[in-house]
């Protein structure tokens, strides 16, 4: 099913990583890959896919594929009412999966780092507030990624507690005030089809 942007609403002030500051590009879908989305390769072209647990997440996502000029589809990933999201195949993409694929598994490249629109897109996919703070969860398969993953946030002055399964992970958890504050100012606005319970604020 396909899938058109929505609006957003709010204004935050410019940060130099966040939102307002970068044009948005294929590349910041690394944000997604961060998370629990996963990219495959076909030829030239490659596609970036994601299950997400609500469905405002999808319009979210869709609206900030759109925006990057990629087109998106989703359709009931789960018995539990999960929703897969995937872009088309697309060579703009195909950076993306060299950069990130090794020996088929999900690597985050050397040098790796996040911005503003790469968190927008993690916490877009798979962020969502608890009683702590603000956990953005980690691909269950993707051990090997999160350190760098976990540096990449500290980078930008989210330095996280790394949530192992039994915690409820896995997943990075921010808390303090003034890292949910950094938080919400990379990402920038809260989109208007996403709760504002779940945004970062």
């Amino acid at each position: 099913m396909s899938l058109s942007p929505g609006p957003s609403d709010g204004a935050r002030q410019l940060s130099l990583f966040g939102v307002e500051a970068h044009d948005p590009t294929p590349a910041d879908l690394a944000g997604l890959l961060a998370g629990t989305g996963e990219v495959v390769r076909m030829g030239g072209t490659a596609r970036v896919s994601i299950v997400v647990d609500a469905a405002w997440r999808v319009h979210v996502l869709a609206a900030e594929l759109a925006v990057r000029g990629l087109a998106a589809t989703w359709e009931a990933a789960t018995v539990e009412g999960h929703l897969a999201v995937r872009t088309s195949y697309t060579s703009a993409l195909a950076p993306l999966a060299t950069a990130w694929l090794r020996s088929g598994s999900k690597r985050p490249p050397a040098g790796f780092f996040l911005s503003g629109p790469r968190l927008r897109m993690w916490v877009a996919g798979a962020g969502r507030p608890d009683t702590s703070g603000y956990v953005l969860r980690l691909g269950e398969a993707d051990e090997a990624c999160w350190d760098a993953v976990g540096a990449a946030l500290a980078g930008v002055g989210l330095a996280a507690a790394l949530l192992g399964p039994r915690a409820g992970g896995p997943a990075y958890r921010i808390t303090g005030r003034r890292r949910l504050a950094r938080l919400a100012e990379l990402v920038g606005e809260r989109p208007a089809p996403a709760p504002q319970a779940d945004w970062p604020v």
